[in-house]
C-alpha cells in the first residue's frame, strides 16, 4: 500500500472564504482496476472512504471528510510507515490538525501548514 498510497492537500482560490483559499485533504490509494478487490478490503476494514475511477485502467479508494480521516490517522498512528511516505504522512497530519483546530481559517495558520 506504501507505493501507491498518497496523503494530499488541496489548497483552491475560494473569494467567498474569509482566507481567500479552501483547503481540503485526501487520503487516496490509487491501484490498477483488476486489483479493486484489494481496495474493497481496504474499505472494509477502515469503513470509510469511496471509489472513483481515475483513468481508463486504474480506480482510487479515497478518504476526504475530516471526520473520516481521523481513522486514517488513528491507523498510521498506530501502524507507522517505515519509507520516507512517514514524513509526507507527519505534514498531512498537521494539516488536518490545523484544520480540526479551525487554524486554517486564518492567513496566519494557512502560513503554519505551508
Amino acid at each position: 500500500m506504501d507505493a501507491e498510497g498518497s496523503f494530499l492537500i488541496n489548497i483552491y482560490r475560494n473569494k467567498e472564504l474569509s482566507t481567500g483559499w479552501h483547503v481540503k485533504p485526501r487520503f487516496q490509494i490509487t491501484l490498477h482496476q483488476r486489483d479493486k478487490a484489494l481496495l474493497e478490503q481496504i474499505k472494509s476494514y477502515f469503513c470509510v472512504g469511496s471509489f472513483n475511477k481515475s483513468g481508463a485502467r486504474t480506480i482510487q479508494y479515497r478518504v476526504e471528510s475530516v471526520k473520516d480521516l481521523a481513522t486514517i490517522i488513528d491507523h498510521f498512528d498506530k501502524y507507522p510507515l517505515i519509507t520516507q511516505k512517514q514524513a509526507d504522512y507527519l505534514l498531512f497530519k498537521m494539516i488536518v490538525n490545523l484544520i480540526n483546530n479551525k487554524e486554517h481559517l486564518t492567513i496566519e495558520g494557512l502560513h503554519k501548514g505551508i
